[in-house]
């Protein structure tokens, strides 16, 4: 392998999680392609076409030219509409059609990992004609396939990979914005600390202080007088994170201990996914 150390990890964790996924999906019928997942507005086969699609940005394929429907009652953004541009070309694909461009695009993106001799630092094309390192776009595409991965596995019954490589790019992605969520977006009150404990396949205990500017930072010290403490499993964290689920619909997995006007405040901004 020739990809730099601090990109290994996130190929390592890209390559499981993707070829979960062309081993979950390879013997669906084709009904199967049409199921729901939990993300919105997304099919099985949405899904696989997502991340063919996000593959072959990753390989430097020209994106396809294409009108969207303007009934897409998911898409709400600009961002959701380039994002779903790769998803509603493929809608009326086949499974055996699915299935084949996925394996394609898997080999041509392994062999690229393969041959990867670019630095970090390397400033790549991001969605939406941005810009982006390297180091983030690998990591961001580790996070989404695993993402994904659990989405299919809802959808088709098949739990399973939530401690894989990719649930710890998933966790380290996610509290990455957390102190944001709790200083900015729930508005926590200066001079507080909130604890999450989180149990299950993936275990944390962190704590995000927000200091009398208001600032956020996160640590692995207990706080001995947090404001409130939330409580749950690794697999209802990451639902709610990703906005796969509002928080009423898994209150009976979450404990919360202290403020539960914050807690809740905090619950509400929890989705951090587009």
């Amino acid at each position: 392998m020739t990809v730099h150390p601090s990109l290994q990890p996130y190929a390592d964790a890209w390559t499981h999680s993707i070829e979960a996924i062309s081993e979950l999906v390879q013997p669906l019928v084709e009904g199967e392609w049409n199921r729901a997942t939990p993300c919105p507005g997304w099919s099985v086969r949405d899904i696989v076409s997502h991340i063919i699609g996000m593959e072959c940005e990753m390989l430097g394929d020209p994106r396809p030219i294409h009108s969207l429907p303007r009934d897409l009652y998911h898409v709400r953004s600009d961002f959701a509409r380039y994002m779903e541009m790769q998803v509603d070309v493929r809608r009326h694909h086949t499974g055996p059609e699915m299935t084949a461009e996925l394996e394609y695009t898997l080999i041509r993106r392994a062999r690229q990992l393969r041959n990867e001799n670019r630095s970090p630092d390397t400033l790549i094309r991001a969605p939406l004609g941005a810009e982006q390192s390297l180091e983030l776009a690998y990591r961001m595409r580790a996070f989404d396939v695993w993402c994904h991965e659990q989405d299919l596995r809802t959808a088709l019954g098949r739990p399973g990979n939530l401690d894989s490589p990719g649930a710890y790019v998933a966790r380290d992605n996610l509290l990455t914005v957390l102190p944001r969520v709790v200083a900015k977006d729930a508005g926590a009150p200066p001079n507080t600390a909130v604890v999450f404990d989180v149990h299950g396949p993936v275990e944390f205990l962190r704590t995000v202080r927000v200091d009398a500017e208001g600032r956020g930072s996160i640590d692995g010290a207990p706080s001995l007088g947090p404001a409130a403490t939330i409580a749950m499993d690794w697999e209802t964290y990451v639902r709610l994170a990703c906005g796969r689920v509002r928080p009423a619909a898994v209150a009976g997995q979450v404990k919360v201990e202290g403020d539960a006007e914050l807690a809740a405040a905090i619950l509400g901004a929890f989705a951090v996914t587009p």
